[in-house]
């Protein structure tokens, strides 16, 4: 049985050791009806595994490896054939360029455009090329460059290939929007903006050199970033039609994936868990986790779906968002995770100085996969929005538990000492700022704030629904110490906002009259209190017993 191609990113690999492959070959054909593109998508969507099939295809280098694509779809092409392996190629991926400094970045692009120097050694043999250039090449491949150097390396580069093998050149870059975010999160923004605007305006603007250039990345970044004057380039996101089935599976692909392994029957479970994006006008599952959930399935058959998605890095937008955001942000994310729809204008090209800017907000998240395109609203750019799948869902989910920890642990003590020195309107001002910050108020019934505050005490010595006196309590909040004091709460859910404050008093009268500040138990502390609190959406009323 074909092992999973989970993690492989080498396309030799993949074929060399006979892992499943998806085939994607006939993206091969788009590309060469284009001359300088860039296709985003969100992470772990197959960009870099397909940017390596391209290198592979077109390389003048790789034609050892022609039989990789053997008996694949785009070997029936036999125009598109003709471009296999005719072209000297350099393939360089930015997804590694994640440093906290643009100093450490530099290194890092140091490091990767040293090694596209190194594997082109025949250069250094050329009489095609003279030796000023060759100078420049040793000081890049030695790591010895002046800025300029770099910022002109994969022009110097394509320069030489194309005089040493009288060829134009390819150029591949992957996931060129990541030193972006990493420096926009790192605060060496301008800096980095200014270097990748320089690198790409020399390797794809102004060099004669240059057959084809073909970028991927996640955010379709605004040609006033960092792509100035490249007027002929053509971006392909998840708006656009063409090229839409080439990143993610299709249903088809699924379909025979969970066939090959005798898994065909999960089609449903799969579909409600990875799939829900729409690409152009494509259905498309995200291929990473419909592998790994044929890997678990693999490992033991009764395993449930879970998350996948959620495990690997760049999760932090949602939680961020949810952090940051304001009340209407807050109300927003609730109706999506019941499964509503968001009406938003989606601007398709972006920078990351607008990931902050409250308006751009959804556009970054349907861009990046946290969001689904439900449908287009008539009016241009305009957009009904969706959670696309259950593990997209679990991510919302416990972002807004994330946010809710934070924020317990943000008040849980002060509250706690309010309550034990019976300041009603502080505690219940307390307690309806953590609900307006925290909740949602679509699990609008009992048993839920009483979860809520379970909840919130889950660090201290809490107990719930136990006897006492003549019934049981819904919480007991047991002090550490015996000068400390003894709460107990009862809960009630209203059913309507005119009834919070009676509901609240009923509460506190039960705790009178079933006597269950008596136990036994509690005569050994300082003082027991009790209070009833009522709860309607995120607004409560507590009252002293």
């Amino acid at each position: 049985m074909k092992k999973l191609p989970i993690g492989i990113e080498n396309f030799k690999e993949l074929i060399d050791k006979g892992y499943y492959y998806v085939d994607k070959t006939m993206w091969i054909k788009d590309v060469l009806s284009e001359k300088l593109v860039s296709y985003t998508r969100p992470r772990r969507f197959g960009k870099t595994l397909n940017m390596s099939m391209l290198y592979y295809f077109f390389s003048n280098k790789e034609k050892d490896n022609a039989y990789l694509f053997d008996n694949l779809e785009i070997y029936k092409e036999q125009e598109i054939m003709k471009h296999q392996n005719q072209y000297p190629v350099i393939f360089i991926s930015l997804k590694d360029m994640i440093e906290s400094s643009f100093e450490a970045q530099m290194d890092r692009y140091t490091s990767l455009v040293s090694d596209i120097v190194k594997k082109n050694k025949e250069l250094f043999d050329s009489t095609q090329i003279d030796d000023a250039d060759k100078d420049i090449l040793r000081n890049i491949k030695y790591r010895k460059g002046q800025m300029i150097d770099l910022k002109e390396s994969l022009y110097r580069i394509s320069q030489c290939l194309q005089q040493h093998y009288h060829q134009k050149v390819i150029i591949l870059i992957d996931e060129y929007d990541v030193p972006l975010h990493a420096a926009y999160k790192n605060g060496y923004y301008d800096e980095m903006v200014n270097f990748l605007k320089t690198v790409f305006s020399s390797a794809l603007k102004t060099n004669d050199a240059l057959e084809k250039g073909i970028l991927t990345g996640c955010l379709r970044i605004s040609k006033e970033s960092i792509f100035t004057g490249l007027n002929n380039f053509k971006t392909y996101s998840i708006l656009d039609i063409k090229s839409s089935c080439y990143f993610g599976f299709t249903y088809q692909e699924v379909e025979a994936l969970l066939k090959f392994y005798n898994f065909e029957r999960y089609i449903q479970e799969v579909k409600d868990w990875y799939d829900g994006y729409l690409f152009g006008d494509t259905d498309i599952f995200n291929p990473w986790s419909s592998l790994m959930y044929v890997d678990r399935k693999l490992q033991k058959e009764s395993l449930k779906p879970i998350s996948f998605w959620a495990n690997t890095s760049g999760n932090d937008i949602v939680i961020n968002y949810i952090k940051d955001g304001n009340q209407t942000l807050h109300d927003e994310f609730e109706l999506l995770m019941q499964g509503k729809t968001l009406v938003k204008e989606i601007k398709p090209e972006l920078t990351y100085r607008d990931m902050d800017n409250i308006n751009h907000i959804y556009s970054f998240l349907l861009m990046t996969g946290y969001l689904k395109i439900y449908k287009e609203i008539k009016t241009n750019e305009v957009y009904e929005l969706v959670i696309p799948n259950k593990e997209v869902y679990k991510i919302y989910d416990q972002s807004f538990m994330d946010y809710f920890n934070e924020i317990k642990h943000q008040y849980v003590n002060e509250f706690i000492q309010l309550l034990n020195d019976e300041e009603v309107e502080k505690s219940q001002s307390m307690l309806n700022d953590i609900l307006d910050r925290s909740i949602s108020y679509y699990d609008n019934y009992e048993s839920f704030y009483h979860g809520f505050l379970l909840g919130l005490f889950q660090d201290l010595d809490v107990s719930s629904n136990k006897e006492a006196g003549d019934g049981r309590f819904d919480i007991e909040i047991l002090p550490r110490r015996l000068d400390g004091t003894v709460i107990i709460i009862e809960c009630k859910h209203s059913a309507t906002l005119d009834e919070l404050m009676s509901d609240s008093q009923k509460a506190a009268k039960q705790i009178k009259d079933k006597r269950y500040l008596s136990n036994p138990k509690y005569q050994k502390y300082r003082k027991s209190v009790g209070y009833g609190i009522s709860f309607f959406k995120k607004q409560c009323i507590i009252t002293k017993a």
